[in-house]
């Protein structure tokens, strides 16, 4: 039986196990670095198939890293398990641990075999915290050559749209007064708020087409007849690359200073979170993984000059940087419920769902065992990382 051959019957044969690992995950939805019952069922199936398993790795109690084979080719394969706030996996990283751990049985099988090193690494927090960031900053990619995960998504994308991200959170501190017998003794916080979001919508007109800017109030006031002295607010910036994130969050930030400016009130900075870069796909292991996907029947439309417009963002994109990397969606056909709303949610667990997590397994297993088998993709991989 050749590599790939073996690689799928793998994957087969646990099916019922990785569409039960994605349904556990599923219906327990655990926040970033909470996800203590995520964690530790991936690592017991992949423990389960002989890997060295590392729990808690690099200071992050809800990381892992999963070990098989001694091939010369070091391939890391990323699973993501958290979940987003009130609408659990709407973003569908049950998908995408299920079919990391079903890789990762794929290789295991064939890895002293074709040259691989395989190395399953479980990812905290990319919603809110960029586990991945502190994994790559803390040392767990040392090592690797090339990096890969699949993401669920309405359809098939070898190389989406990522762009870089970063969120923070501003405050601004006013004065309480009586908002009827005493209001020119307060300085209202939510008034500094409105000035800075007014000013940040007429701002969307001098940005670029690919910048993105968004936000939600955390903190509006307590009671309509006080004058708020506090309000809160959490935003996001976004850029198509790291290099123009830094100006498009400077005019955000100017139009912040503008409410504090108006009113009175003080601004503060709070929550900044670690910048996500984009995804820089390595376009021959995109194609690689494109080439075996098509061979298990997905489709992957051409979405021509609009494929910019869906864009979102991942802490992958900093792994890209450093590591040759893809980071393909793979569809459940969940459309017109899209990423991010309760409708995509209840599509990752459905039969669409359950394929996904198994064309992923095994498309992204022929991916890594092609990438062993091409002496010069293999020896440019192998270089970069030296």
């Amino acid at each position: 039986m050749d590599a790939k051959a073996a690689a799928r019957e793998r994957v087969d044969v646990a099916r019922d196990a990785l569409v039960d690992l994605s349904h556990r995950i599923h219906a327990r939805p655990e926040l970033g670095f909470e996800e203590e019952h995520a964690a530790r069922w991936t690592a017991e199936m992949l423990d389960a198939a002989g890997f060295r398993v590392e729990p808690g790795v690099c200071d992050l109690p809800t990381a892992l890293r999963a070990r098989i084979g001694s091939g010369p080719l070091h391939v890391a394969i990323c699973a993501e398990y958290d979940c987003l706030p009130d609408i659990g996996h709407a973003c569908g990283h049950n998908v995408i641990a299920a079919s990391a751990v079903g890789t990762g049985l794929a290789l295991a099988r064939v890895a002293d075999d074709v040259g691989l090193t395989v190395t399953v690494l479980g990812t905290p927090a990319e919603e809110n915290g960029g586990g991945k960031i502190l994994l790559l900053e803390r040392g767990a990619f040392a090592g690797v050559h090339a990096a890969m995960m699949v993401h669920p998504a309405p359809l098939d994308g070898a190389e989406p749209a990522m762009i870089a991200f970063q969120q923070f959170d501003v405050h601004y501190r006013g004065k309480a007064a009586h908002a009827s017998a005493f209001p020119e003794q307060g300085i209202n916080a939510a008034d500094a708020l409105t000035v800075a979001q007014t000013a940040i919508g007429l701002l969307r007109q001098h940005i670029r087409p690919t910048d993105r800017i968004h936000g939600i109030v955390l903190r509006g006031g307590e009671a309509p007849n006080v004058v708020p002295a506090h309000t809160c607010a959490r935003y996001v910036v976004r850029a198509r690359r790291l290099g123009e994130l830094a100006a498009v969050r400077e005019k955000v930030m100017r139009c912040f200073e503008a409410g504090a400016l108006a009113t009175g009130a003080r601004l503060e900075l709070a929550n900044e979170q670690l910048a996500y870069a984009e995804v820089v796909h390595d376009s021959a292991m995109a194609a690689l993984y494109r080439r075996n996907a098509e061979a298990l029947g997905r489709s992957f439309p051409d979405l021509g000059a609009t494929k910019d417009r869906f864009a979102a963002s991942t802490d992958m994109g900093n792994v890209s940087v450093a590591i040759p990397s893809i980071h393909p969606t793979i569809g459940i056909d969940s459309y017109p419920a899209v990423n991010h709303q309760p409708e995509f949610a209840a599509h990752c667990a459905t039969p669409a769902a359950d394929r996904a997590v198994v064309d992923g397994a095994v498309a992204l297993a022929w991916t890594a065992i092609d990438l062993a088998a091409d002496p010069t993709l293999s020896a440019r991989l192998r270089e970069r990382q030296a």
